[in-house]
């Protein structure tokens, strides 16, 4: 037996003629190192290098310890190197700090005292709305509307790089934050300059986003929390964390010609979606992993929220090195990360096969063509299976619509990074788009097309093969470089879709190359969306239909009359090969990221050169939020509380704090229009997330979320119970308040599922919203929720908001005593229904560390963090 008690040393190597140092885990704890995940050997190594000589000894013997069952319920701290946001994460976070330093000032303490002390990254592109396509000049009048739209907020991410320190935001039409993550930020590895030569330790780093592990794809250990989180560790706190379970995914053989990326991706989803993967990381291994590009291996890792997984890790190898090399980086510093990855211990080997919690085997060369939805990521299916699907639902048309079928497509996108990063899959999606073109095919009228790339080097690689004019020439021209139609900023529907289900002619679907597809996800109006490769896009918008078979009815018939069939247009592996080589430069990754970051409209906007950002009372997007402050405390303790809402499975982020469109019939933009917006131009919810007052009426204000308590309401109500009134949540959660009485939501399985955003857990908190007793939650909201002081609660086994059978009127007694709660532990309560009578339940803390309990007792993280700043001033004066 290999000693685990062993104190690693650093270890020296020379390459050209520079020495650098590391932490030599290999050597000093041999064979069991190597029986360690890649992933918890990266989290052994980070916390050795930055934790205190008296607890590296605990943190190696608990990661040790794993081994033996291959599970711990020790936590271990992790210190990222480096945060990434985006805008739309980043503004609430950057309104918290702005308003912490109101509170700090107030208090007596120089406000310029808080500031991050990690690099923080903000990618400005989570704004960027689908209103101008298929025409040349769309990436143009789109970028132009999203600074007029968003100006106000600009100026405030402005204001914050300069008053705030380490903080670097990237402007709009610079990319999508995970795709400049991949080309411009990592590493790999990281060097630090000191007395003893240079030293080297792997990039590591975290996200505001969930899907922050794309990054995973190229050996950077990185994972996607909340914003509140986030906070914490920007801040300098580290942040705790169970030594996770591994799920090692053993993948074998070869992609087949013909499959791509993203139909291993959507493999991989429903794979582990239904084991039950929640919050585990997971490692890729074995010889097919060898076999898989590194733009593959991202678009894999970039779906880990959807099949439940923190991480979608894979090590570094020779592939890891190739990328590096094809978007312009130093050959000296390729040629390190090798030569440190193989030192360290953390590069791939195929043959390896380390201990794992579980696996789960793949065989790549069974993979095939898929599509998945029409209502969640990992409900996969045939490419051919759409007409089935679609056919089953049994829409019947009220009336006929003229030309369009009755599951016409209404938005076709090549969007999101999960593809469109990877350029082989941009080079398929142009070559389809090229025979397409040569035989004279044009997409429907009634098909919104779009074509939003990751970075603005597809551009070049794309111009340079020929591509760009082939995809214009079927619609598919370039609307910007953002997110755009995967989280919901699609723009409005084509007229003759609006106007056809108004008339209940069609029920219109969505193809997308995304990640997501819940309902409204897209599009508010829009229930129905099938993820898909982004040639598969094409080949859909082409047939304008979903409800075919496309592996037997054609795509279209050509103008002479030809039946043209998917096998006419889909492109063989040697004519991608040949594109991508004529069309791929490593020069363009920098210099397309450059001219982009020196763009005059974003360098032209003026913002406030002061400590403090000074607030504008008349603003309908920032305004100073009331939990930033140092009279917040805990919501801890005994209390009985009403059912604010009783939820059902799978309710998302989504639903709990939208970020598409604001319908201009609803509260929100009735509240809007009342303080002097227009209408007509109400933008996004995302872009409103510096306004609680904003975001506190948007809380669950969605067409398919249903409200067990009164499912007859209107969207975005609820019953008030001592009334018996129908009203806002909003305004029955003020009248409970008002009255003392606390409120509490109970709801299923996957609570909290989507997206990482931080309001889905502070609209929550505004709403007075105690505690969440849940079935199970998504890791990222349940961080969420703690961090706003939300206590969630896990329902005991076979216990479901329909067998509560929760009616209004009933409460809800929750013991949470803040001196008893502990990791995990129970948490008894009581259903003390309205016609008499008590149910006793013992719920479980969903609460996974010490710093997470710390969190619930103060009220949260900006509590905390304003305490730790205050206290650190008063001892420092």
């Amino acid at each position: 037996m290999e000693n685990t008690n062993a104190t690693p040393r650093r270890a020296s190597f020379t390459l050209d003629g520079v020495r650098y140092t590391y932490l030599d885990l290999a050597g000093a704890y041999g064979e069991a190192y190597f029986r360690l995940p890649v992933v918890l050997r990266l989290l052994l190594e980070n916390a050795l290098r930055n934790m205190a000589d008296t607890e590296r000894d605990a943190a190696a013997a608990a990661l040790f310890g794993w081994l033996e069952q291959g599970t711990s319920e020790a936590e271990i701290a992790f210190q990222p190197g480096r945060v990434l946001m985006h805008d739309t994460t980043s503004t609430p976070a950057l309104v918290d700090i702005a308003a912490m330093r109101d509170a700090l000032a107030e208090a007596g303490v120089d406000p310029g005292l808080l500031n991050p002390v990690l690099p923080v990254d903000v990618s400005v592109d989570h704004s960027l709305a689908v209103e101008a396509y298929a025409r040349a000049d769309a990436a143009a009048l789109n970028l132009d509307l999203e600074l007029r739209r968003n100006a106000e907020r600009y100026r405030f991410l402005r204001w914050a790089s300069k008053a705030l320190s380490n903080v670097r935001i990237h402007p709009p039409g610079t990319g999508i934050m995970h795709t400049i993550n991949l080309e411009q930020l990592a590493a790999v590895v990281c060097r630090k300059d000191g007395a003893d030569g240079v030293s080297l330790h792997p990039d590591m780093m975290i996200g505001t986003d969930s899907h922050t592990p794309m990054i995973n794809g190229i050996g950077v250990l990185g994972w996607g929390v909340g914003g509140l989180e986030a906070q914490t560790v920007m801040f300098g706190m580290p942040t705790l964390l169970r030594i996770p379970d591994v799920i090692g995914v053993r993948l074998t053989g070869a992609l087949a010609p013909g499959v791509t990326a993203t139909d291993l991706a959507l493999t991989v989803t429903q794979r582990l979606r239904a084991i039950g993967v929640s919050g585990e990381f997971v490692e890729f291994f074995g010889p097919g992993a060898a076999t898989l590009s590194a733009g593959t291996r991202c678009v894999v890792a970039n779906m880990a929220p959807e099949y439940g997984a923190t991480t979608g890790y894979f090590p570094i190898d020779g592939e890891t090195l190739a990328y590096l090399r094809q978007t312009g980086r130093p050959e000296a510093h390729i040629a390190l990360v090798g030569a440190y990855a193989e030192r360290a211990g953390i590069a791939l080997d195929p043959d390896a096969a380390p201990r794992y919690t579980r696996v789960v085997d793949i065989a790549l060369d069974r993979v095939q063509m898929h599509v998945a939805g029409p209502k969640r990521p990992q409900d996969l299916h045939p490419y051919t299976g759409t007409k089935a699907i679609l056919q089953g639902l049994g829409f019947a048309p009220r009336a006929r619509a003229d030309g369009l079928p009755r599951h016409a497509i209404a938005i076709a996108a090549i969007t999101s990074c999960t593809n469109t990063s990877d350029p082989r899959l941009l080079t398929a999606a142009g070559l389809l788009a090229r025979k397409a073109r040569q035989a004279g095919l044009r997409v429907p009228a009634w098909v919104k097309t779009s074509l939003g790339p990751g970075s603005p080097a597809a551009a070049a690689y794309l111009a340079r093969a020929g591509l760009l004019e082939d995809l214009a020439a079927v619609g598919f021209d370039i609307v910007g470089y953002g997110c755009t139609t995967c989280i919901g900023n699609s723009g409005p529907l084509p007229a003759a879709v609006r106007d056809a289900m108004a008339a209940g002619a069609v029920h219109p679907v969505a193809v997308l190359s995304g990640n997501r597809n819940f309902t409204g996800r897209i599009h508010p109006d829009l229930d129905l969306g099938f993820l898909m490769s982004p040639p598969l896009v094409i080949a859909f918008a082409l047939a304008g239909d979903a409800e075919r078979d496309l592996g037997r009815e054609p795509v279209q018939i050509s103008p002479d009359g030809r039946a043209i069939h998917l096998r006419d247009l889909w492109p063989d592996e040697a004519e991608i090969d040949a594109a991508l080589a004529a069309g791929q430069r490593p020069g363009d990754y920098r210099g397309a990221f450059r001219i982009a970051s020196a763009n005059p409209a974003w360098q032209a906007l003026q913002s406030p050169d002061t400590a403090r950002f000074p607030w504008d009372p008349a603003s309908t997007a920032l305004r100073r939020p009331p939990f930033a402050s140092t009279e917040e405390a805990g919501q801890l303790g005994r209390y009985t509380a009403y059912p604010l809402l009783v939820l059902g499975d799978d309710v998302t982020t989504d639903h709990l704090s939208p970020a598409s469109a604001i319908p201009p019939d609803s509260p929100i933009a009735d509240f809007l229009v009342e303080r002097g917006d227009k209408r007509d131009d109400l933008n996004v919810f995302a872009s409103r997330r510096g306004n609680w007052q904003v975001m506190m009426r948007a809380a669950f204000y969605s067409k398919s979320l249903v409200n067990l308590l009164c499912p007859e309401a209107p969207v975005g109500h609820t019953r008030h119970a001592p009334s018996g009134g129908i009203e806002p949540i909003w305004a029955a959660a003020a009248r409970y308040a008002q009255a003392g009485q606390p409120v509490v939501l109970v709801a299923g399985e996957r609570y909290g599922t989507g997206s990482s955003r931080d309001w889905a857990a502070k609209g929550q908190r505004l709403l007075g919203i105690r505690a969440v007793l849940a079935v199970s939650f998504e890791r990222i909201h349940r961080s969420n929720l703690i961090g706003m002081g939300i206590l969630p609660l896990r329902l005991p086994e076979g216990v479901t908001p329909a067998s509560l059978r929760i009616r209004s009127g009933d409460r809800i007694d929750i013991d949470a005593d803040p001196a008893a709660l502990t990791p995990r532990g129970a948490v008894p309560v009581r259903i003390l229904r309205a016609g008499g009578g008590t149910e006793t339940l013992l719920a479980a803390a969903a609460v996974e560390t010490r710093l997470e309990i710390r969190l619930l007792r103060m009220g949260g993280v900006i509590p905390a963090i304003l305490s730790d700043t205050i206290e650190s001033a008063q001892s420092h004066p």
